[in-house]
């Protein structure tokens, strides 16, 4: 997806990416590029087959019937994005890939998770995508006919310098694509703290600091369980080590995670 540059200097791939843009009249040689690159962006790498591919989008796409920002929505609304990210992903981790996938950035802070808990909670699958993509910073990074892209591992107008590190952390979740349906901002973002672009030592929290702190996590029980406590609601304080470990507890029950607050 456009030039690409590695470099070694942080231990990491870093890629600078030169952004696609479908041009009027181009050859179809141009317009399956830019295809394989919407599809390699919104689907996180995975790879697909011929008969996956959303066809009868394609063909309104090369023949200027919808937009890029239009196909980008099909896929990101497919049954085939469903299949790979909202079912099998804890919401948290399904939120941060909307973000990477769709905005190509990590997410800032914990009040933009609570905002698409929100937003999904309240209007659903669909109505989650289109928050992302009908949003003026999708139009002011990419507009109609750009294909979105990881533009927060370079420095950006309105992207925090955390950004770059969250982004090389989604980057990084997995060697071929974002299968991986462990959310991996989680914990940092709940705590406010720094996220590392490498890894911390196995065994030790030291490349962390204020991680004494703790948090209280509102959910949802599941069905069966919000019959006994009508309406189900449920509290859990845990501390910043245990976070991650509560939160694939909550979602592995079948439970819906609404905020995350940081305890004074």
């Amino acid at each position: 997806m456009g030039n690409l540059v590695m470099s070694a200097s942080l231990g990491l791939d870093y890629f600078e990416v030169s952004p696609l843009e479908l041009r009027p009249n181009c050859t179809e040689e141009y317009l399956q590029t830019i295809i394989r690159a919407v599809y390699k962006q919104v689907l996180g790498n995975e790879y697909i087959m011929d008969s996956q591919r959303l066809d009868s989008a394609e063909a309104m796409l090369r023949n200027s019937s919808i937009t890029v920002r239009r196909f980008v929505r099909m896929v990101a609304q497919s049954s085939l994005y469903q299949s790979l990210f909202l079912y099998k992903s804890p919401q948290y981790r399904f939120i941060e890939l909307n973000f990477k996938h769709l905005l190509g950035r990590a997410p800032q802070d914990q009040s933009e998770i609570s905002e698409h808990v929100r937003i999904y909670n309240e209007g659903g699958y669909v109505a989650e995508i289109d928050s992302y993509l009908d949003s003026n910073e999708y139009l002011d990074s990419f507009g109609e006919n750009m294909v979105p892209y990881p533009r927060s591992i370079v420095s950006q107008a309105g992207i925090k310098t955390e950004g770059f590190n969250r982004m090389f952390s989604l980057l990084r979740g997995s060697a071929t694509s974002d299968r991986d349906n462990s959310a991996k901002l989680i914990s940092s973002l709940a705590a406010n703290l720094a996220t590392p672009i490498k890894a911390p030592a196995v065994g030790n929290g030291a490349a962390y600091s204020n991680t004494s702190k703790s948090f209280l996590i509102e959910f949802f029980s599941r069905t069966g369980d919000a019959r006994v406590n009508r309406r189900g609601k449920r509290e859990r304080v845990v501390t910043y080590s245990q976070m991650n470990q509560q939160v694939r507890n909550i979602h592995k029950s079948g439970g819906k995670i609404v905020k995350i607050t940081e305890l004074v």
